[in-house]
């Protein structure tokens, strides 16, 4: 069973330090709600190492377990909808892709040591999977548009 993560405003931790680190020792982490900005995970370095050391170990394992047997990439093809029930949107083969993509960026990832690279794959198979569980959206998406829109601006110019 997971344990929920204490939660505190930063505003506790900056006036009442040494009590609110003090909750680390029943929590494994403490989210710290900030009025003007993202909210902070904080943990210890010893629970960052732990989890970063089982996030490897099963990405390992995942990656030794696909590319070792000729049937392992049809048992990863099974497990993928009760792991990511999304993917029985996706057509046959793109759920194919989505099990290569997937060992091949957590090995990657998992490489670097930063896992940014996977949620962002995930996230964009999951919006693909959207996309074919709406047929008409679907269907707006890949009509045949007769027209030329022009040139796409550059998306960073609007940040």
């Amino acid at each position: 069973m997971a344990t929920e993560s204490a939660a505190v405003n930063f505003s506790e931790l900056v006036n009442k330090n040494k009590q609110t680190l003090a909750r680390l020792k029943e929590s494994p982490r403490l989210l710290l709600h900030r009025r003007d900005g993202e909210d902070l995970v904080l943990t210890t370095a010893a629970r960052a190492e732990q989890d970063q050391t089982v996030v490897s170990a099963a990405t390992r394992m995942l990656v030794a377990m696909a590319r070792r047997e000729p049937g392992s990439m049809e048992l990863l093809l099974d497990i993928l909808p009760d792991a990511f029930p999304w993917v029985r949107f996706l057509p046959e083969s793109d759920v194919h892709a989505f099990a290569v993509e997937l060992v091949d960026t957590m090995r990657a990832a998992d490489s670097l040591g930063n896992s940014a690279s996977v949620a962002q794959m995930l996230t964009a198979w999951q919006h693909a999977a959207e996309v074919y569980s709406d047929p008409e959206l679907l269907a707006a998406l890949t009509r045949d548009h007769d027209a030329d829109y022009g040139p796409v601006p550059d998306p960073r110019a609007c940040a």
